[in-house]
């Protein structure tokens, strides 16, 4: 006769904590298949609880599948062997107070010199949990009153600010669209701009940029750079109507754009009514050299450059809150077609960072954040500079944002690279895997991206990451 003791239920009803106690023996094989269980009149007599309560508890296990009934003769325990994947899902007793981490079982490096990740030490947590405090208790119904879909006319008024202390930019914040991530507001521009316009990207480039446009079903070609970058030839031969760059820092080559080279661009752009661009400004906060390169939308007075940036780069990689500057007439266009949209960072973040803009910690902080990547870079470079096979690499672009370029002088293909030093514990990327064409890829260059490596492991990455290039 199954034996429960009631005594540990909390606020669980009688019927919900038998209901629970039956399962778990199933799943843990206390009751297997085909075993019969007592008569409802039976179990409730000897638990000393009613009928009801073995009934609906019964009841509930039958719908879900654990029991099965034979007519005139009882109730029987289901053959849950599909469920044997999962049984270790039931077993685990999860104490209160406590969360799930995220499955950290993955491969492991001791340094990512190929991820965008950001130091959790670098994050203003203090700081951010404070202005969220203030934001619940001061903004309680600004909160529950749903957001503008293009963002909260505060939050965007500050971004105005910002991008003119910081890029000499000088909008209004009726052109500003608010999104969670730029991968959004790609979304969110292929409907305004249309899918039977023809969508050009940088070759190389930032691969998740054509999937998304893949993925959308709408025309993308790649377009091969030189050293100013996009060849203004090989963009008029694709024929294309939208032109996505990063003029300022590109990724992952590192070029900055002239000054000629982006009037030739704005010039292809008026040579058609439909033609745009799409500027992306994403680290440009972070050039370690001189003043910030001008971003192309200062130059434009047609209004043909859409304006793209982040605060994954300023903040942190998961902040999740990107924003796009559209041009007077594609804004006009966003508020007619696609104002049903509703914004999709929430009001919490949205105020919170409003917050942190206004009060001027924002752009302490990426003051603090140059300086901090400053260091990182010229600690990387001198560690490099000591190393025995130095004089067989060259460091280029390792002023312009957060990455530079590190030509190798190897026999070895980029694959063998990749994997001699990921077996020294070190992840890595080739400039080749950003090539379209791969008859054009660069052999033997890698991207070294330092925004995430832990600053007391610069020394041993880059032993290991020499001994990976050049060691057996």
């Amino acid at each position: 006769m199954l034996t429960y003791s009631f005594e540990n239920r909390g606020k669980k009803s009688l019927y919900m904590f038998l209901y629970e106690q039956i399962k778990q023996d199933i799943l843990s094989g206390t009751l297997k298949a085909g075993n019969k269980l007592p008569s409802k009149r039976a179990l409730a007599k000897h638990l000393n609880v009613s009928t009801i309560t073995v009934e609906n508890a019964y009841e509930q296990l039958i719908a879900e599948g654990y029991l099965y009934t034979v007519p005139k003769s009882g109730s029987y325990v289901s053959d849950i062997t599909a469920l044997n994947p999962f049984k270790s899902r039931h077993d685990e007793r999860i104490p209160t107070g406590t969360f799930i981490r995220e499955d950290r079982t993955k491969e492991t490096y001791f340094a990512d010199f190929a991820g965008n990740s950001t130091s959790p030490d670098t994050f203003p947590f203090k700081t951010w949990k404070k202005l969220n405090r203030i934001t619940m208790t001061d903004c309680v119904e600004d909160l529950m009153i749903p957001s503008p879909p293009g963002g909260i006319n505060i939050l965007k008024e500050a971004i105005v600010f910002h991008l003119m202390d910081f890029r000499d930019i000088q909008v209004y914040p009726s052109q500003i669209v608010i999104g969670a991530g730029t991968e959004y507001l790609y979304n969110i521009l292929i409907q305004l701009l249309g899918r039977d316009k023809i969508y050009a990207v940088e070759d190389p480039g930032y691969q998740k940029i054509s999937h998304i446009y893949h993925a959308n079903n709408v025309p993308c070609v790649h377009v091969p750079l030189d050293k100013k970058g996009i060849k203004i030839d090989a963009l008029r031969k694709t024929g294309a109507d939208i032109l996505h760059i990063s003029p300022s820092h590109h990724f992952p080559t590192g070029i900055v754009t002239p000054i000629s080279r982006r009037y030739e661009l704005l010039a292809w752009a008026m040579e058609q009514p439909d033609r745009y661009i799409i500027e992306d400004d994403y680290d440009s906060e972070f050039r370690l050299a001189g003043r910030p390169i001008p971003a192309l939308q200062n130059i434009d007075s047609a209004g043909k450059v859409i304006y793209m940036n982040t605060f994954s780069k300023s903040l942190s990689s998961t902040i999740r809150i990107s924003y796009m500057v559209l041009p007077d007439e594609l804004a006009d266009r966003y508020n007619q077609e696609l104002n049903f949209y509703n914004c999709t960072v929430s009001n919490f973040d949205q105020y919170t960072l409003y917050q942190f803009m206004v009060k001027g910690y924002l752009e302490k902080h990426i003051n603090r954040m140059r300086n901090y990547y400053r260091v990182q870079r010229d600690t990387l470079l001198e560690c490099m500079r000591a190393q025995p096979h130095y004089a067989k690499v060259t460091i280029k672009e390792e002023h312009a944002g957060l990455h530079f370029l590190l030509e190798v002088d190897t026999k070895c293909s980029d694959e063998e690279l990749v994997a001699k030093i990921a077996k020294k514990g070190i992840r890595i990327s080739c400039l080749s895997e950003y090539f379209h064409n791969k008859k054009d890829a660069k052999k033997h260059t890698l991207v070294i991206n330092y925004s995430g490596v832990q600053p007391e492991r610069i020394e041993e990455a880059v032993d290991r990451l020499f001994a990976g290039i050049f060691g057996d």
